[in-house]
């Protein structure tokens, strides 16, 4: 049933509920959906409790059902504070229409007739979505936005500790000499469980991003083609190359709601921080920019609060997971050309190597 299907993936707090409404402006693609779900099957998938051919079945009938619910209005979040909601997306009332059209086979001729791409919202994709390629093929594009770990490391604090402890945090849990743990803590239990809050959330970034690298290495050259990388940075400054390479992907095109949802997003901007001043943002530690602020200053603030709360140990590991990311992609972008030509002051901040 489904055809053309985009995952959004990444990390938590790395930027994905900004990029989805986005793409949400294309001709043909759905509003983002959820599904929890598929994300478990991957994470149990990767501490290997569920075997590769039951994965993939799953995620197909999942991902269908996902489609044919969307097409009725099934499903749908109507709370007007959610970001999630239909409320804070572009096309609310696509969704208040088919409340009252014809459902169940009405639907399927419908999705042969319009042939909608399905959205997906998901975390930590890239190290436990092989399951996920192997089940939609082709007809998958997978788009992982990436940001700047300082910019994710507020966020993480506040959460980290929940892990394992809140009944409210509805990720795999598995249990390791009594301990619950997060699925990404697998390998190096001991370790997480011997390190202060925030040296987890370094060392969760570290084992994250070495286990991505690893699975992308593992991956078929047509497989990679597939995923789409997208610095979080260089998007909010600039978005139109990144966009106009998810219209080659999908198969579709921007619309006149593009640019209005853009607006919405506050993209372009130019500074990275000039973010939306919304209650879930603040939530978790979100702050507007300092007067008189460049981008360097506002790294600087966030080592800073990290290093409060880190050992010096996990620090160094830290700001090697930062120059590595600064190398890949801001240096690559030319970000610092960029901010500049927007009327910001721009450096690089300088790190360990």
């Amino acid at each position: 049933m489904v055809g053309k299907v985009i995952f959004v993936g990444g990390y938590p707090g790395c930027g994905k509920s900004l990029i989805t409404p986005i793409i949400g402006t294309f001709a043909r693609v759905e509003m983002q959906k959820y599904n929890y779900q598929l994300e478990h099957i991957c994470s149990l998938h990767h501490l290997g409790k569920i075997d590769e051919d039951a994965a993939v079945v799953m995620i197909k009938i999942l991902t269908d059902l996902d489609l044919y619910n969307l097409m009725q209005t099934r499903d749908i979040n109507f709370r007007p504070s959610d970001m999630s909601s239909i409320w804070k997306n572009p096309r609310t009332f696509r969704y208040i229409r088919r409340l009252f059209q014809p459902g169940d086979q009405a639907a399927m001729e419908r999705i042969e007739k319009e042939k909608p791409i399905l959205q997906i919202l998901t975390h930590n994709l890239l190290i436990h979505g092989v399951p996920i390629l192997k089940a939609l093929g082709e007809r998958l594009t997978i788009l992982e936005l990436v940001r700047h770990p300082l910019y994710m490391m507020r966020q993480w604090y506040l959460y980290i500790d929940r892990y394992g402890a809140d009944a409210r945090d509805f990720s795999i849990w598995f249990d390791y000499k009594g301990h619950s743990l997060p699925f990404f803590a697998s390998g190096w239990e001991e370790q997480y469980l011997t390190s202060n809050s925030m040296d987890k959330v370094i060392y969760s970034l570290l084992h994250l991003s070495e286990r991505s690298e690893e699975i992308m290495g593992e991956l078929t050259e047509k497989q990679r083609e597939q995923i789409i990388i997208i610095p979080f940075e260089p998007l909010v400054l600039n978005p139109w190359d990144y966009l106009k390479q998810l219209e080659t992907s999908l198969g579709t095109k921007m619309t006149a709601l593009t640019r209005k949802e853009l607006k919405r997003q506050k993209v372009p901007r130019k500074m990275i921080a000039d973010g939306r001043n919304m209650p879930i943002y603040r939530q978790y530690g979100w702050k507007p920019a300092g007067k008189g602020a460049d981008e360097a200053d506002e790294l600087d603030q966030r080592r800073r609060f990290v290093a409060e709360h880190a050992t010096p140990k996990a620090m160094e590991v830290l700001d090697r997971l930062c120059a590595a990311y600064e190398a890949e992609h801001w240096q690559s972008s030319s970000l610092a050309a960029l901010a500049t030509s927007r009327g910001a002051k721009f450096s690089l901040p300088q790190v360990a190597s």
